[in-house]
């Protein structure tokens, strides 16, 4: 079943290979409209900014990823704002494990 590729004769070897042409056509479409990257910021928000504390209570689950796509942030450091959050009482834990947690808003 299968079985490795055929050896290749010497003539075969130096021949330039042309490329298929289906795949040209693909490769230019694709390149004339190049997706646009999403730059992520790296300062965290604001703790004390009245703006943030409500975004934050307007929402029932709070986890890192949804934090991050919130604020525009990247996932660790919507890990350590939460964290920040939760030491002054701001959140509180519901669940989780090693890789996930849930927080909710205090009342």
């Amino acid at each position: 079943m299968g079985g490795g590729k055929k050896k290749q004769s010497m003539s075969q070897m130096t021949k330039p290979k042309a490329p298929k042409e289906p795949k040209e056509q693909k490769t230019k479409e694709k390149a004339g409209a190049p997706a646009a990257k999403k730059t992520l910021a790296i300062v965290v928000p604001d703790i004390n900014n009245k703006k943030v504390l409500a975004e934050l209570k307007g929402l029932k689950v709070l986890t890192p990823s949804v934090v991050a796509a919130r604020f525009n942030i990247r996932v660790s450091l919507a890990n350590t704002f939460l964290k920040e959050l939760e030491k002054r009482k701001m959140i509180e834990f519901v669940s989780g494990g090693k890789n996930l947690k849930i927080y909710k808003p205090t009342e």
